[in-house]
């Protein structure tokens, strides 16, 4: 789907009272194919949200070598990660490299994980979760553990006050960036 077809999708749903003060924005380069773009979640023109494709990976790889390199963070690796390893590997590789490996495949999930949580998405990223935002019911969106499923389903116009109300303990639990777009809608 294109980026103008989903903005406009989605930008239907959006509540009335915040219709024109949340906007979807995103910036590609078209003659440059190996640039990539960004995307902007905007508040009353300020960009509040922003998913960069340029240093997501940068900074997931910084998340990864931190990770790595400290001492005091211990990483469990059960038996079945160490077998899964094994299995990909087709028993060639000696049982401590295996333990090896499989500890910085666990390192890179967690690293990806953190990163995720930190909100650090990508245009990408919010083409794909847009996308199944447009798929899914709201009721899954809100309970999704997904930051940017939370955020589209808050601004969502299908989403009533009375539910907005009875969230309130939920919220509490949330990403920031989550809370911010629960009071803005609450306060409309």
């Amino acid at each position: 789907m294109s980026w103008s077809k989903l903005k406009q999708q989605l930008e239907s749903f959006l509540c009335p009272a915040l219709y024109g003060r949340v906007e979807y924005r995103a910036s590609s380069y078209r003659y440059l194919p190996d640039k990539s773009g960004s995307c902007y979640i905007s508040v009353d023109k300020k960009n509040v949200l922003n998913m960069n494709d340029r240093t997501s990976s940068i900074k997931w790889y910084q998340t990864e070598q931190e990770i790595k390199n400290d001492s005091d963070l211990q990483i469990p690796i059960n038996h079945e990660e160490i077998e899964a390893v094994r299995k990909d590997s087709n028993g060639i590789i000696p049982e401590d490299r295996l333990i090896v490996i499989a500890r910085s495949r666990k390192i890179s999930e967690v690293a990806k994980e953190l990163l995720s949580a930190q909100t650090s998405l990508s245009k990408s990223n919010f083409i794909v979760i847009a996308t199944k935002y447009l798929s899914i019911s709201i009721e899954e969106s809100l309970e999704s553990d997904d930051i940017l499923l939370n955020i589209l389903a808050l601004v969502d116009r299908r989403v009533g006050k009375k539910r907005m109300l009875n969230m309130t303990e939920k919220m509490k639990l949330k990403h920031p960036i989550v809370q911010y777009f629960y009071e803005l809608r609450r306060s409309t």
